[in-house]
């Protein structure tokens, strides 16, 4: 596929799945889906998903794990919030390696989730569930649509 091509394809798939998440979560009662670092993830999933961190388990576990290392840090970790973001992102991607679950998006989910003083529910919604939404739809479109072989096997 030439790099327009691709970069057309990689858009609009973007904006369809982000579009999604932002209908579930401003025009419906069923809460929140989108997390600002789901848009990193398009780049991989629909720009790049031959690459080893567009992998479902590493979107689905890199995000999950990193949000959990927030949410760790902001509840139980009583530092200043100059050292809490650092020590939580080192933390989160120290994490991420050593599982070899390393998607680079989410890398930032420590930083939105002490910024924004999130609750313990945030791990499922939107976190869990976003998550699930956005592998679904990149298996979808790459699978079925653009036919290529996604989740590439290892």
């Amino acid at each position: 596929m030439n790099n327009l091509k691709k970069s057309i394809f990689a858009g609009l798939f973007s904006t369809l799945t982000i579009g999604i998440l932002t209908v579930l979560t401003y025009k419906t009662g069923f809460g929140i889906f989108l997390l600002a670092s789901f848009g990193s993830s398009m780049v991989l999933l629909y720009g790049y998903p031959e690459s080893p961190f567009a992998r479902p388990k590493n979107v689905f576990f890199g995000h999950l794990i990193t949000a959990s290392v927030g949410l760790f840090f902001l509840y139980f970790i009583p530092l200043p919030i100059f050292l809490t973001i650092p020590l939580a992102v080192g933390f989160g991607v120290g994490l991420m390696i050593l599982f070899n679950i390393t998607h680079p998006p989410a890398g930032g989910n420590p930083i939105i989730v002490i910024i924004g003083s999130v609750s313990l529910d945030y791990l499922l919604s939107p976190v869990i569930l976003g998550s699930l939404i956005i592998i679904i739809f990149a298996i979808i479109v790459n699978r079925f649509i653009l036919k290529k072989p996604y989740p590439i096997q290892k």
